[in-house]
Formats: C-alpha cells, structure tokens, sequence
C-alpha cells in the first residue's frame, strides 16, 4: 500500500490498526513498483495529528522535545521531521495546540508522549477538541501545507507553500464583487527585501458555486501583484506623502445610477493612533486599486464605515450597518449616503444631539418614562463600559440595557472588542462571531451570541475558540460560506503574538488568518 492511498485511509480512520486508538504508528511500505516509500517520504519522520472527534488533522499543534527543538503541524495536520540526532530513536515530545487538549499526562503531570522516530514511518497521534469550532486551516502565509510537501503529499489548495511572496498578512476583510469574493488585508510580510506591503494588499477567490473550493476544504487565493510578483498596494495613493494605508468596511453599494461599486474606508497613520487623513476609497475596475472618492473630517469619530458591514432592511429602505463594538452605526446603502458622514445614524438611547458624558450623560425617555432606543443623526453611539457607565448611575435599568454580554456558562460580564455581526438564516436570527477584551488571554478568546434585532439585547453567549497566550484578533464570519442553510458558518481573525505579550512567535503561523467551522446544530450550542 503506497502511502498516498495510507494518507487517505488515514483521513477516512479506515487504515487498519489506527481506528479508535489515541497513539498508533505506522511503517512506510512500498511504493507502486516496490521498493522505497514514494516521495521524500523515506527520508523523513512523518506525524499526523488528528481530531478524535472527526479524524481531520489538525493545524497549529505544537511538538517540542525536551530540548525544546518546536514542530508545528501544517494545515493538514502533518509535521515533517528529519533531525538525524532523533532518528532511530524514542523522542519525548510535549504535545499541546491552542483549544485541544493531549489527553495523556506522565508521572510530573507533562502532556506529551515518546515516539519512535524513524525515516519512512509515520505516528498517528488523535486529540481531543476542547473548542466548539473546529480549526481548518491557515488561508494566508508560506508553508501552508510544507510538511505535506515534504511528505510527498499532495494539497488541496494551488499554491501550497508560497502565494504572491507573502510571509504575513494582518486582519482580513471580504466581501463578494461582480461575482468573486474579494479579500482585502492590511500590513503584508514580504519573502524579499523591501520586507512588505503597508497600504493594503488584495486578492480575489471563486465562489464555491462557481468553481471555488468548498470553505471546508481551502480558498484559492489569486493575489494582485506587481512585476515582482508581490501583491500589489491596493491604496497607493502615490501622489501623498508617507504613511501606512489601512482599509476597513469593506462593502458594495450601488451609486445613483444603480452602479455597483466596490468601497471602502481608508485611513494614512504614521503608527497604530497617528490618523492624519481618512475618508472613502471607492474600487477602479480598471486599474484594480482603490482611488480617493471623499475625505471625512479628521475629528469625525464614528461616521464613516467600519468592521464588517451588514445589509439590514428597516421600514422598507435597505443601510449597511458598521461595527462600533456591535453594529449601532448605519448609513442608506448607496454611494452617495456612505459617503456623506452628516448622513450616518447611531443606535443609542442618548438624548438627540449628545454624547457620552460618563455619570453626567443625558439620556432621551418618552413621555411615559420608558427609555428610548432609536436611530438617531448627530448624537453618538454607546460602547458597552459606557452603557455599563449608565448603568451603575442608575440613568438606565439593567432591563434597558442592549449591550450587556455575560456568559452563558457563568454569568459573568464580557466585553467585547471587534467582531463580525450577521443574519443567520437557520437561527432565524442575528449572530456575533466577537473576540473578547480582557479575558483569559489578550484578545485570544472567541465567543458566540444571537439576537433578535442587530441592535439588541445581546444577552448570553458561548466561547466558541481559545487561543491562550496568544491573539486571535478582527474575527469575522464569511457569510457567503454559509453552508446548509446557515446551520454550518465559517469563520476567520489574524492569529498573532501582538499584544499577547508572548514573546515566542509562532512560526509560519504567525501574522496570519486561520479559517474555522462552527455547526450551530452541536448540542453545546441547545442555548441558541
């Protein structure tokens, strides 16, 4: 049996000796005329760490000796070792990935195990899963599939281990244009000097309906580059002067004309807080970038897009909805109202006209004293440490409030820092894919929750994903995935050790998009 057909019995748990056991390890055999494993794989240690749950390697699992020489297995699972002072020998690995868990434990109490290291073999190693959601792959970077390669694996995806010279991509944003699902990133690692790309990079993938990959399997990623074959600055803006160009609520409007058009804000900083100019950036067709369409006041705080936009139909007009924390901004979905921040609304109970003003705040009540939520121009939207301001000066009831995320599990407060707010066809509801702020690691962990209305109450929600030690930031679920009518979504974040205070990058892995699947049909989502 060669071992591309071993490699598919593997994945299917049907190899004989390896269904049901935690740890098994399997000998390299001939290929198809005799002799030698196939591939580079004789001269290699092979491991394949797989979910015990449904048998799917497992990306981003950790294997460090004593010494602490790290492996890390590719997206397909595969970590790929030819050390020769391991070889022929029993090797002590640690064992541990961000949301599983190795479930054996030696006598000082240290997840791992020892393998038989030998060329031409190859261990099967089965974790239990502790995240709801299932990790799939990495979707940007180099190496995505490397040790499969150098398994003589074949990979699912066209460019396995280099795409567009990228190392590194930062906080990803998509959306569906003229028929593709266009990608738009932030600050790019170059594989070549100048090491990046920091006025935003882009690339286009097919639908899965129309030729693309099914999202359980990976994302085809056709880059914009230039004559270098890097990916290209998707907002040069060549004639002003220095700066990095960061894009955010990515989204399409029709202009006046019915026009389709592909927008985006933009934003030129000199370092993370310096903004000295934004406003929006509307698509070329022709030269595929993004050009100047209008300038928005540089004190203008909250009207102008963000986050992931939503489409939402209220009293028969359609708005994109942008993300302040949860999606309390709103703008009529055409050009010329996105464009026009005077034009913009926020959902807040303030008093028309106002702004947070801590204990002193003013908030609007009708004349039967209920407190009034609405849409409102000119008046600011609340975050929630600020509707939680309101609350404990007895301005508002804990009844009143809209914003007050707890846990489902244990009751305790959350609050959140960026996410990804949208309708859900089998809830029959508006979901949140939203990563929490001052949790159990920084900005690492993933939490689900479901309203009525995008606007509230957001009451209860679930962690979906841990990444300890490390962030996951920017989620975003990829609506235009959703599979089953809804009941499987798909979603991603930049998984960085930034602001983690790790100081160990992970390699590869590190400044790059990891894809999840979460089925809303698993009994530990009954609460939704």
């Amino acid at each position: 049996m060669d071992f591309i057909n071993r490699r598919n019995l593997i994945r299917h748990g049907l190899a004989a000796g390896l269904g049901g056991l935690t740890l098994t390890q399997a000998r390299g055999e001939a290929g198809p005329g005799g002799g030698e494993p196939t591939g580079s794989f004789r001269d290699v240690f092979g491991v394949h760490v797989v979910d015990e749950q449904t048998g799917r390697g497992i990306p981003l699992v950790e294997l460090r000796t004593v010494n602490d020489v790290r492996y890390y297995t590719d997206s397909a699972g595969y970590a790929a070792i030819a050390d020769p002072g391991m070889m022929n020998r029993h090797v002590y690995f640690y064992i541990s990935s961000p949301g599983y868990l190795w479930p054996q434990k030696d006598a000082f109490g240290y997840r791992g195990t020892a393998l038989e290291v030998k060329a031409g073999s190859l261990a099967v190693l089965k974790m239990h899963r502790v995240n709801i959601a299932q990790r799939l792959y990495r979707i940007t970077g180099e190496g995505i599939y490397t040790d499969s390669m150098l398994l003589g694996l074949e990979a699912p995806i066209e460019n396995p281990v280099l795409n567009g010279k990228v190392l590194g991509q930062d906080s990803a944003l998509a959306t569906v244009y003229r028929g593709k699902i266009h990608w738009i990133w932030g600050d790019t690692q170059r594989i070549e000097f100048p090491l990046g790309n920091f006025r935003s990079s882009g690339a286009t993938s097919m639908l899965p309906d129309e030729a693309g990959l099914n999202p359980d399997v990976g994302i085809n990623l056709q880059y914009f580059t230039d004559r270098s074959g890097f990916c290209r600055a998707m907002c040069p803006l060549a004639d002003e002067p220095g700066g990095v160009v960061w894009l955010d609520g990515l989204t399409v409007v029709p202009d006046r004309t019915g026009k389709q058009c592909l927008i985006a804000r933009y934003s030129r900083r000199n370092g993370m807080k310096n903004l000295f100019e934004h406003g929006l950036a509307l698509w070329n067709d022709n030269t595929k970038i993004f050009q100047k369409y209008a300038v928005y006041p540089l004190d203008e705080h909250w009207r102008f897009p963000t986050g992931y936009p939503a489409t939402y139909l209220d009293h028969g007009k359609y708005y994109r909805l942008f993300t302040r924390q949860f999606p309390v901004v709103r703008a009529i979905a055409n050009l010329e109202a996105v464009a026009d921040s005077s034009q913009y609304e926020a959902f807040t109970c303030l008093a028309p006209g106002t702004h947070f003003n801590g204990e002193k705040s003013r908030v609007q009540r009708r004349s039967d004293g209920t407190l009034l939520w609405d849409w409102k121009r000119n008046t600011a939207p609340l975050t929630s440490q600020q509707e939680a301001v309101l609350l404990s000066s007895g301005l508002i009831r804990p009844d009143e409030a809209r914003f007050q995320l707890v846990d489902a599990a244990t009751n305790q407060s959350l609050t959140m820092h960026s996410g990804s707010f949208f309708w859900n066809d089998y809830l029959k509801k508006w979901i949140m894919i939203g990563g929490q702020e001052g949790g159990s690691s920084v900005l690492g962990e993933i939490w689900f929750a479901a309203a009525a209305e995008p606007n509230g109450p957001w009451k209860s929600a679930i962690k979906i994903a841990t990444h300890p030690d490390y962030s996951f930031y920017n989620p975003s679920q990829n609506p235009f995935f959703d599979q089953q009518g809804g009941r499987v979504i798909y979603f991603q974040g930049t998984y960085a050790n930034t602001f983690s205070g790790n100081t160990h990058r992970v390699p590869r892995y590190d400044y790059n998009q990891l894809m999840y699947r979460l089925d809303l049909s698993d009994p530990q989502m009954k609460v939704f």
